[in-house]
């Protein structure tokens, strides 16, 4: 099923088009929906660090404040002696107990007590008949560490404080005279704590024991510090989607409390399921409008293809009459027009194929029949070389004969030759040369044996010798024409020098640079040199320069080494 949806370019346009537009959608709701729950998981994180902040430094303050009435106390005479001594409704002890607390009276309830834990005065006038143990408790605590201690109550009424606090009272040999004691009950907490809190969290005070000390709502006191101590022992983490709030805990040090904050939970499952439904339903619009746009566009581009298609086989049926309609401006009209100018020259080519096919036949008779002319010259040579012999004319007898084999190796079918056959027919040439010109120069062939192997293309050396001795050795006397080869890193060198008169200056440098109007005179240097071009390459042929004394000149001809059994793969 896969494999056939796939089998059709327009179907495999359609589902690119659908991806490159859903794929897209798809991530950057993803993302952004991702990018929003996280944002508001960190402000809410911020806002609770915010406010567990600013509680710790009202709990500091709390802490601060005692500290310092604990310590006014101690430095009073009045109330140190009256704590020593268990003075009970003494005005004036009671008066200076309640300037000593002015400061924080407003805020919490303090009681005095004698060493043995006996309560003396309080300044909310509420007597506490029962005296409270020394042997454990806040009072044990304080007596202990001889400094602050909070703690929540033995008791844990509701109608009791929410947290106790202690601080020993020092008479002047150092010796613990009494307690000062401090009562914050649920609404002196609710003044201090519900500004930071806010109307819409929930703050729960536990002691280190994670035992409920104090909650803003005070009826989920003691099921929620159960439910989170049973978490905290357990391993679980404290939030779960599944509730209406999360928890963030800090601890206290200087009261020893832990603090949790309850923030509404921003991502419920209601809530969640909400985006999802609204995020589905966007992506099932975006589905849709996607599926609609990616049909037109596959559809706008199909046609064009499909009569495209339909025309290109009907040319593979040699039917070239079609026609591919444009009907946009747009690159599948300039290929539609492209397709349509290359049948106007397809049918050109065609019609001049069949035209340069029958003139290819007649320039094939011709070739055939020009063939019978080299054999005729052979023989009519071959005839005079006999002739001239019988006649004892020993000079025609030998030009005959050169020229014959010169003949029969230019017309042999081979393109390429060992240099040791190229260097046997140049000097049957030289041999002829010496009989017209009276044996007026020399000729060496200086060519290692190793390389006499090489190819070479056919009458390559014949052109450059001919230049040389024609041209450069033309009026001197006892002229040299020298041939050197040599081989390094597979390239082969010939070089062939004279003692002549050497090049003119516009003619040094690589015979490439020229064309064949400035090479008049030279035409078979040319030759030779776009015969190499046309065989290996731009990276070979012939270079012209003078000798370095100034005696002659010198045509170097390079070419790849190969051997024969090699085959040279023209360029």
């Amino acid at each position: 099923m896969k494999r056939f949806l796939f089998s059709s370019f327009r179907n495999r346009l359609f589902a690119a088009f659908l991806a490159a537009s859903l794929i897209p959608l798809f991530i950057c709701s993803a993302l952004l929906l991702q990018i929003f729950r996280l944002q508001m998981t960190s402000q809410a994180q911020q806002e609770a660090s915010d406010s567990l902040a600013e509680l710790a430094q009202i709990l500091d303050q709390v802490y601060l404040d005692f500290t310092r009435i604990a310590a006014a106390v101690s430095l009073d005479d009045t109330l140190i002696q009256a704590v020593v001594q268990g003075t009970r409704e003494n005005s004036e002890v009671y008066n200076r107990f309640l300037e000593v607390t002015q400061s924080f009276r407003d805020n919490a309830c303090f009681d005095l007590y004698d060493r043995r834990g006996g309560w003396l005065y309080s300044t909310r006038n509420l007597p506490h008949d029962d005296p409270l143990s020394t042997r454990w408790g806040v009072l044990y605590a304080a007596e202990q560490q001889r400094e602050v201690v909070f703690s929540p109550p033995e008791d844990s009424a509701s109608s009791g404080p929410c947290l106790l606090g202690a601080a020993p009272l020092l008479d002047g040999s150092g010796e613990i005279a009494g307690f000062l004691l401090i009562r914050l009950e649920q609404s002196d907490l609710n003044d201090l704590l519900g500004g930071a809190v806010g109307t819409s969290n929930n703050l729960l005070l536990l002691s280190a024991y994670w035992r409920p000390v104090y909650c803003s709502q005070s009826g989920l006191s003691v099921s929620l510090a159960n439910t989170l101590r049973q978490r905290l022992l357990s391993g679980q983490p404290l939030n779960s989607r599944s509730e209406a709030f999360t928890y963030t805990v800090s601890h206290h040090p200087s009261t020893g409390l832990y603090m949790v904050l309850g923030q509404p939970q921003m991502f419920t499952r209601d809530t969640m399921g909400l985006l999802y439904t609204v995020s589905a339903s966007c992506a099932l619009a975006c589905l849709a409008i996607s599926i609609l746009m990616s049909l037109t566009l596959s559809r706008q581009m199909f046609h064009p293809i499909q009569r495209l298609h339909k025309a290109i086989e009907a040319v593979s049926h040699n039917n070239l009459d079609v026609y591919v309609p444009s009907e946009h401006n747009d690159e599948l009209g300039q290929l539609a027009a492209r397709f349509n100018e290359m049948l106007i020259a397809l049918k050109h080519n065609q019609e001049q194929l069949v035209e340069n096919q029958k003139e290819l036949n007649e320039a094939q008779i011709r070739m055939l029949q020009a063939q019978l002319n080299p054999h005729f010259l052979c023989n009519t040579l071959d005839t005079m070389k006999w002739i001239s012999k019988i006649n004892k004319v020993p000079q025609v007898a030998v030009m005959s004969t050169n020229l014959a084999d010169i003949l029969r190796f230019c017309v042999s079918p081979d393109e390429f030759v060992p240099l040791r056959q190229e260097l046997e027919i140049l000097n049957r040439y030289v041999e002829i040369q010496r009989i017209r010109l009276s044996g007026t120069f020399t000729f060496r062939p200086l060519v290692p044996l190793e390389l006499e192997a090489c190819l070479v293309p056919k009458m390559m050396l014949q052109p450059i010798v001919e230049n040389a001795i024609l041209h450069g050795l033309d009026g001197v006397e006892n002229g040299v024409a020298e041939i050197r080869a040599w081989a390094r890193d597979g390239v082969l060198t010939i070089r062939v020098t004279d003692n002549g008169r050497g090049f003119p200056p516009e003619l040094e440098g690589p015979y490439a640079r020229r064309d064949r109007e400035l090479s008049r005179g030279h035409l078979g240097l040319y030759n030779v040199d776009t015969i190499l071009q046309k065989y290996y390459g731009q990276g070979f042929g012939l270079f012209l320069e003078n000798c370095p004394d100034g005696a002659g000149a010198a045509v170097t001809a390079t070419l790849p080494l190969r051997y024969e059994e090699e085959e040279p793969v023209p360029c």
